[in-house]
């Protein structure tokens, strides 16, 4: 964060503070956000932690999520808007780009608050008139642990908030597995294993947490709906609207599955193709220099990370989307083919 004194100033003082992230948040974008509520309240502010949408239950774990409100309640609508419209900052978490807070964009964009970006997702809009960005991060959270650290604070830290923080980095770092997995990240993984958290605890609740329905739709998934191209070294999953309620499928359940692909032998490229209610959805992984974001980002309206990268497609369908799909496979076939295993 280049202006690092003016922001240490800034919430030097009690204020009345907004965080919110991106639609259907993940471990690090819920993790990242109640880590920070955690510190802050600690410096005497008052926070609200303001989702754009529900969230799975295998996070709902975390402390201060029974605070956490939930955009897409229209019961608590006036409450939301009111938090917003007075905040005095508004912290955006995880995401670059307004659109990712979906219904949630334009009262953050018309707020007088002061906002405050802390991301490590490609091409940053605008909007933000303190930013803490780097691509370079594992997680979001990682980035949250080395500004309270950058700022002095590290005798805030404690188990509440290092838990959050822990389960951000460790899941998107895939269980410390990933390419953007430094020894920074480790060393603040050890940080936090001193302070006393229960690292093995945090990977059950959050990978050994599957109800009943969800096991058998994963099942299913792996066993009847995975093609395999090894033309192009390529694996896809498709789900159905009808596959998703035979299963009584809830938030996150879909999550993880697109990374089943990159565990086949020479597979480079995996990709998870959902058909849901507003849109179908597309999750992209790789390995090594196959950089799925500029896949997500000039065909299907998306992007992320390198290798790990979301998508989506409005009005065509299903199996239009696929075959979309597979119809900007050649042109991507020699890249892939490239990649050494």
């Amino acid at each position: 964060m280049q202006n690092l004194e003016a922001f240490r100033e800034l919430i030097s003082t009690p204020r009345n503070i907004v965080i919110t992230t991106h639609f259907k948040p993940d471990a690090d974008a819920l993790g990242s956000s109640l880590g920070l509520a955690g510190y802050l309240k600690k410096k005497g502010h008052k926070v609200t932690v303001i989702t754009p949408s529900d969230y799975p239950k295998f996070i709902a774990w975390m402390a201060g999520n029974e605070e956490v409100i939930n955009y897409e309640d229209y019961r608590l609508r006036g409450k939301t808007n009111h938090a917003i419209a007075h905040a005095d900052i508004i912290f955006c978490l995880d995401f670059s780009v307004l659109a990712r807070i979906e219904s949630m964009a334009e009262p953050v964009r018309q707020s007088k608050a002061i906002k405050v970006m802390i991301d490590h997702h490609t091409f940053p809009e605008d909007f933000a008139q303190f930013v803490y960005h780097d691509i370079k991060a594992a997680a979001t959270a990682q980035l949250i642990f080395q500004l309270i650290e950058l700022l002095g604070d590290k005798d805030l830290l404690d188990v509440e908030i290092c838990e959050c923080l822990y389960a951000g980095i460790m899941t998107d770092t895939g269980s410390f597995r990933h390419p953007s997995t430094t020894p920074a990240v480790h060393r603040i993984a050890a940080d936090i294993m001193e302070l006393g958290v229960n690292t093995n605890l945090i990977h059950r609740r959050i990978y050994d947490s599957s109800t009943m329905e969800r096991m058998k739709f994963l099942g299913y998934v792996l066993s009847e709906k995975l093609v395999v191209l090894p033309q192009y070294r390529v694996a896809y999953f498709t789900v159905t609207a009808e596959e998703l309620k035979r299963f009584n499928s809830q938030t996150g359940d879909t999550e993880g599955i697109v990374n089943y692909g990159l565990q086949i032998e020479g597979v480079v490229m995996s990709v998870i193709i959902v058909d849901r209610p507003e849109a179908v959805k597309m999750s992209f992984r790789s390995v090594e220099e196959f950089a799925v974001n500029q896949i997500a980002s000039k065909h299907f309206s998306g992007g992320g990370h390198k290798n790990a990268s979301g998508g989506k497609t409005t009005g065509i369908g299903l199996e239009a989307t696929v075959e979309k799909l597979l119809s900007i496979l050649p042109e991507y076939q020699e890249s892939l083919l490239a990649v050494k295993s």
